[in-house]
C-alpha cells in the first residue's frame, strides 16, 4: 500500500508521489523564539518527527527543514523590556528549545535555519515579486498584492472579496486591498534593520518561510506541515509569495496537526491556560508527553487534562511493565524456538501497523496494535510457576520487537525497570509519600507473612491499598508499585 496523506488544500486523502523518486522534502514551521515554547508547539515537533521516521522506514531519503523565527515583533518587544538585544533573546530561547527537544529524545531535523541567516534570500524573493507586479512599496514598507495572485485563498477556502468586507482585516491607509500583507517593514527606532533596495528595514513574518524553504529545498517541495492555526493567514500567504514568484506549485501536500484543549477550551494566552513544554517536562517526563501527543490522531484535538495525563501514565506503565518482565526473563533459559503462533501474531501486528501508518500516519492505531502484542505477551509470560525456555524465547523476541517498532514513535527506548521507578517516584511525590516509608511497610508485611501473622499482613496490605500502593507476591518475594489506574 502506498502512503496516503490527508491534504489540507484538497480536503482529501491523496497517494504520496514524491517530486524526486525515493526522496522526501519536508518543511515544518518552527517556533518564534521569544520565550519557552508552550506545550502546543511540541505537538508538531513530536508528530512530524514520526512522519520523517516513517518515511525513512519505508525507504525514503528525507530532507527535513524546521525553522527558527528569530526576527519578530515579540522578540523585539521582549528585548526592549529586558534591555538586551533581540539576538540575545532569540539565542537564549533557541538553546532552551533545543534542550527540551533533546530531552524528548527526538532526532534532530536535517536543517534548522534562522531567519537572520537568510535575509539576502528574502530580499531577492521580495524583489522578484515587485518586478512581477505581485508586490508594491508603500512608505518604506513592501506589501504583497493579493489581487494580482488569482489563486489567493485556495488553501483556506477564503474569498478575497469576503476578506475585503470582513471587519477583522485591518485597512492600512494606502494599501490596495485590506488583505495585502507586509513582505518588508521599514526601519523603526529601536528595531533591528537591514539595507535593501526598498530602504532599511526587516522581513515580514510570512516571507521568511518562503525564502528559507526555497533556499534549502528549492522552489517546489513535497510536504509542508504546521499547526492548524497556521493555515490562514501564514500558509495561505506562503503560497501566494512562493507561487507568485516562481509560477510553480509550491507544496504538493499540506499537513496540519490539530490543537490542544484544556477542558475543551483551545489553549491560548488570553485564557491563561498556556503551559510551557519545559514546565511539563520538569513535572512529568518526555515519554509521557510524546505518548499523550501520539495516542490521538494528529488531525484530532487533544484534551490536555489531569485525567488524560493519568490515563497516559497508566498506558505507559502497561508497556514498560511488560518490557521489564521481558528483561527479567531474558537469558534465564536454554535456547528454544519462539512459538510459531507468537511469531505469526507479531508478523500480523507489523502488517497492521504498516497499514495504519500508510493511512495518513495513524499513530493511535499504531499504539493499539502494540497493545494487542503486550496483551498476548502477558498471557504467555505473566504467570506463576517455573520459567520455561519457551517463555524466555517469547520474552526476548517481544522486547526486541516492541523496541524496534517504538523507534518510529521515539517511544519505549528507556530501560524498563528504571522507567517504572521514575513513574512511581513521580506519583509518590504527587501523593506526598516517600519511597523509604513504602519499602518499610512492604517489609513489615513480609515479616508478618513469614511469622504467619496473617491478620497483621492483611492489615498492612489494606493500609498500602488505601494510599494507592499495589503489592505483588511471588516465589522470589514481594514487589510494589503505585496504582496507575
Amino acid at each position: 500500500m502506498a502512503i496516503q496523506i490527508q491534504d489540507t488544500q484538497t480536503g482529501q486523502k491523496r497517494e504520496f508521489t514524491p517530486i524526486r523518486e525515493g526522496e522526501v522534502s519536508m518543511y515544518v514551521c518552527g517556533p518564534t523564539v521569544y520565550d519557552f515554547l508552550h506545550i502546543g508547539n511540541f505537538r508538531g515537533a513530536i508528530f512530524f518527527n514520526v512522519v520523517r521516521n516513517w518515511f525513512e522506514k519505508r525507504g525514503f531519503k528525507v530532507t527535513y527543514v524546521y525553522n527558527y523565527t528569530d526576527i519578530d515583533d515579540k522578540i523585539i518587544n521582549r528585548a526592549n523590556n529586558e534591555g538586551v538585544s533581540p539576538s540575545e533573546i532569540s539565542e537564549k530561547y533557541i538553546k532552551e528549545f533545543e534542550t527540551d527537544y533533546a530531552n524528548l529524545k527526538l532526532t534532530p531535523q536535517t536543517h534548522r535555519p534562522r531567519v537572520s541567516e537568510h535575509v539576502d534570500t528574502i530580499i531577492d524573493l521580495i524583489q522578484s515579486l515587485v518586478d512581477q507586479d505581485k508586490a508594491y512599496t508603500l512608505n518604506g514598507d513592501v506589501y504583497f498584492n493579493v489581487e494580482n495572485f488569482s489563486e489567493y485563498g485556495k488553501l483556506s477556502n477564503k474569498n478575497i472579496e469576503d476578506l475585503r468586507a470582513g471587519h477583522r482585516i485591518g485597512v492600512d491607509e494606502g494599501k490596495k486591498h485590506p488583505a495585502d500583507f507586509a513582505l518588508w517593514k521599514g526601519a523603526k527606532e529601536g528595531e533591528p534593520s537591514w539595507d535593501s533596495p526598498f530602504g532599511p528595514g526587516r522581513p515580514g513574518w510570512h516571507i521568511e518561510c518562503s525564502a528559507m524553504s526555497k533556499a534549502l529545498l528549492g522552489e517546489q517541495i513535497d510536504i509542508h506541515g504546521g499547526g492548524l492555526d497556521l493555515v490562514f493567514p501564514h500558509h495561505e500567504n506562503e503560497i501566494a509569495q512562493s507561487e507568485g514568484a516562481s509560477g510553480k506549485t509550491y507544496v504538493n501536500y499540506w499537513m496540519h496537526n490539530n490543537m490542544l484543549e484544556f477542558g475543551n477550551q483551545k489553549m491560548s494566552k488570553s485564557l491563561g491556560n498556556v503551559l510551557t513544554g519545559r514546565s511539563f517536562l520538569t513535572e512529568y517526563n518526555g515519554e509521557i508527553l510524546k505518548y499523550m501527543m501520539l495516542q490521538n490522531h494528529y488531525r484530532s484535538t487533544i484534551d490536555f487534562s489531569e485525567a488524560q495525563i493519568g490515563h497516559t501514565i497508566q498506558n505507559l506503565a502497561r508497556f514498560y511493565s511488560a518490557l521489564a518482565l521481558a528483561d527479567s526473563l531474558a537469558g534465564k533459559g536454554s535456547l528454544a524456538p519462539v512459538p510459531e503462533s507468537f511469531e505469526k501474531m507479531l508478523s500480523e501486528a507489523e502488517e497492521a501497523i504498516e497499514k495504519s501508518m500508510d493511512d495518513d500516519f495513524n499513530t493511535a492505531e499504531f499504539l493499539a496494535h502494540l497493545f494487542g502484542v503486550v496483551r498476548e505477551f502477558n498471557k504467555l509470560c505473566r504467570k506463576p510457576g517455573k520459567v520455561t525456555d519457551a517463555m524466555v524465547a517469547v520474552a526476548e523476541t517481544f522486547s526486541a520487537w516492541v523496541r524496534k517498532q517504538g523507534l518510529v514513535l521515539a517511544l519505549f527506548q528507556e530501560p524498563a525497570a528504571e522507567f517504572l521507578r521514575t513513574l512511581d517516584d513521580m506519583l509518590l511525590a504527587k501523593k506526598d509519600l516517600k519511597r523509604a516509608d513504602i519499602d518499610q511497610l512492604v517489609q513489615d508485611r513480609a515479616t508478618a507473612r513469614a511469622e504467619k501473622n496473617w491478620a497483621k499482613a492483611d492489615e498492612v496490605r489494606d493500609k498500602l491499598a488505601e494510599i494507592g500502593i499495589l503489592v505483588q507476591d511471588s516465589a522470589e518475594g514481594s514487589t510494589w508499585e503505585v496504582e496507575k489506574g
